[in-house]
């Protein structure tokens, strides 16, 4: 039963649920260059205010930040992500957190089309 995860309102989500160390389980590139930071990246790290994009060793990180923005009809959450390579902004499409809050996957579609599914346990 652990491996149950629920969806989260996005609408009534703290900002704070974003952060953390995610794992890049899924992407999907559609348009996107795939030689970019983001396309690259194998782990993102949201720390308060700070992005870390980790590619494939020995690719050095590339350090930014980010930002959690939200339209003004429906409060739907966009993480902006600015990197030296690269700014962009992706809509989050899903958050789901098993019951005792250890495993939380996150769904990205970027302005670019790239899609993500982030893992963090």
């Amino acid at each position: 039963m652990s491996d149950l995860l629920l969806d989260i309102n996005l609408q009534q989500l703290p900002d704070d649920y974003f952060g953390g160390e995610w794992q890049v389980a899924n992407r999907v590139l559609n348009q996107n260059d795939p030689g970019s930071p983001l396309a690259q990246a194998v782990r993102l790290v949201l720390a308060p205010g700070q992005l870390e994009a980790q590619p494939v060793p020995p690719g050095e990180p590339q350090t930014g930040q980010w930002a959690v923005m939200r339209d003004e009809i429906l409060n739907r959450p966009y993480l902006s992500f600015e990197l030296p390579d690269e700014a962009t902004r992706a809509l989050v499409t899903r958050l789901r957190r098993s019951a005792d809050g250890l495993r939380s996957q996150l769904n990205l579609y970027f302005s670019s089309g790239m899609e993500m599914q982030l893992d963090r346990a």
